[in-house]
């Protein structure tokens, strides 16, 4: 290996640089908001695009900061990357000279560990650090270096890095999760496409974004099937080639959407959705007593458009309901931030239930600065009473859901509120301040000077 290429990206933790929302809101929204291709789908194709010498190609990518990321880590890796056209990459990974992915791409986010996978099937070694992103509770990686290990990889641990090595091909697996896990279960994947024989992966996770990995990898050749709901096998192939895919509509950023009219009030249609992947919030909905139809999408046949029409503060109140997190079919754990702020239009108490990561709820004190009467009785456990006549406040955003959950409190809040730390929410949703604008929301994005 050659001396570390340098890593550059637009914010830097630690500099003077302070990104704010500023919104004035109280404002009802109306109109239709498309929603972009899926963050959480988007980044593990972009992964997978290393497991060939030949052309990926990734159609809908959201423009996120994310993916800026991810993209100049394989680019230091020796990737070519372009963009030919608005929401497609190209990703053509013959020349990969630099199987080391450092700590500066793993602090920013926690998605570059899915390289461990991919780098170490088809090249023998990687070496990786330990990731980063948001802290929400434990999110240990241990799942996915016991699946490597469970393949043949030989994988130490020392200064914060993981040493992973094959010392042939690896070698199809039972891999058995003590629990579901979404990345560990795409990580595995990722390995054993290219490894000698048959894997079965058990409990393996349902979600969209993992049959929509599988559906790329299956497109550049790999033998994946999900043979029953929680069972994927895979037939390991000695090479891939390339592929075009289309990246999966982001269910979270169309509950998002759909919270915000619920709870700010208006007649939102939410274009370019996958309702059958958004069956759990869908029902949470419903269950809220927030009006919802499924329309078709006027723009694409292979989609719906979600309408969401929502209560004007004080021309009524939605019914109490209990938001409890699953894995898929369940309700993700991140949409529960927006969910959970539905919960401050009901008429009465509602139960928060956090079941994926611990500390998750933390968020919620950040929305009394908008007048809402949330208590955290234990760490994965919230009580919500409403109904809530939001007021205008300031906020810091520790993360990315609860920053975009904070900004619908803010939309909500009838005068001027200020949200700092933007730039975590820039990171899953594109273009979020022009689609609230093209709502009838005044927001806008500021960089300003610290101190």
């Amino acid at each position: 290996m050659t001396d570390a290429k340098p890593f550059s990206w637009e914010y830097r933790p630690g500099t003077t640089t302070r990104e704010t929302f500023h919104i004035t809101g109280g404002k009802p929204l109306a109109g239709s908001v498309r929603v972009s291709g899926a963050k959480n789908s988007a980044l593990k194709l972009m992964a997978a695009a290393t497991l060939t010498g030949e052309r990926v190609s990734l159609e809908n990518v959201p423009g996120l900061l994310d993916i800026d990321v991810l993209s100049e880590t394989l680019n230091d890796l020796g990737v070519q990357i372009s963009r030919p056209a608005p929401g497609r990459l190209d990703l053509h990974a013959a020349n990969v000279d630099w199987l080391f992915v450092p700590l500066e791409a793993a602090a920013k986010m926690r998605a570059s560990f899915m390289l461990l996978g991919p780098l170490l099937a088809r090249f023998g070694q990687v070496i990786i650090s330990n990731p980063g992103g948001d802290r929400i509770g434990r999110r240990p990686v241990n799942l996915h270096v016991d699946a490597m290990r469970a393949l043949g990889a030989e994988i130490d641990y020392r200064d914060g890095y993981y040493f992973a090595k094959s010392p042939g091909r690896l070698i199809g697996a039972r891999i058995t999760f003590p629990q579901v896990t979404v990345m560990g279960t795409e990580n595995a994947m990722l390995a054993a496409v290219l490894a000698r024989g048959t894997t079965i992966i058990q409990p393996a996770a349902q979600e969209p974004e993992v049959d929509d990995l599988i559906a790329l990898l299956n497109k550049m050749g790999a033998q994946v099937a999900r043979t029953a709901p929680d069972v994927i096998e895979v037939q390991g192939v000695a090479s891939l080639s390339g592929a075009t895919h289309q990246v999966i509509p982001d269910r979270i950023e169309a509950g998002t959407f759909a919270a915000a009219a619920a709870v700010i009030g208006g007649d939102v249609a939410i274009r370019g959705v996958e309702p059958t992947h958004m069956g759990a919030f869908l029902a949470l909905m419903t269950q809220l007593g927030v009006e919802h139809h499924i329309e078709p999408d006027p723009e694409d046949a292979t989609r719906k458009t979600l309408r969401v029409v929502g209560l004007a503060p004080g021309a009524g109140d939605y019914q109490p309901a209990e938001v409890r997190t699953a894995p898929y079919p369940g309700l993700p754990t991140d949409i529960q931030p927006p969910a959970g702020l539905m919960l401050t239009r009901a008429n009465g108490a509602s139960m928060i239930h956090e079941t994926i990561f611990e500390d998750r709820l933390e968020w919620l004190s950040g929305l009394r600065a908008f007048g809402a009467q949330v208590e955290v009785l234990d760490p994965r456990t919230a009580r919500v009473t409403g109904p809530t006549r939001f007021s205008p406040g300031e906020a810091e955003i520790p993360d990315l859901r609860a920053g975009a959950t904070l900004v619908l409190a803010a939309l909500a809040a009838p005068g001027s509120s200020q949200i700092h730390g933007a730039h975590h929410v820039r990171r899953g949703y594109a273009t979020i301040e022009e689609k609230f604008r093209g709502l009838g929301a005044d927001m806008t994005h500021v960089s300003e000077e610290a101190g």
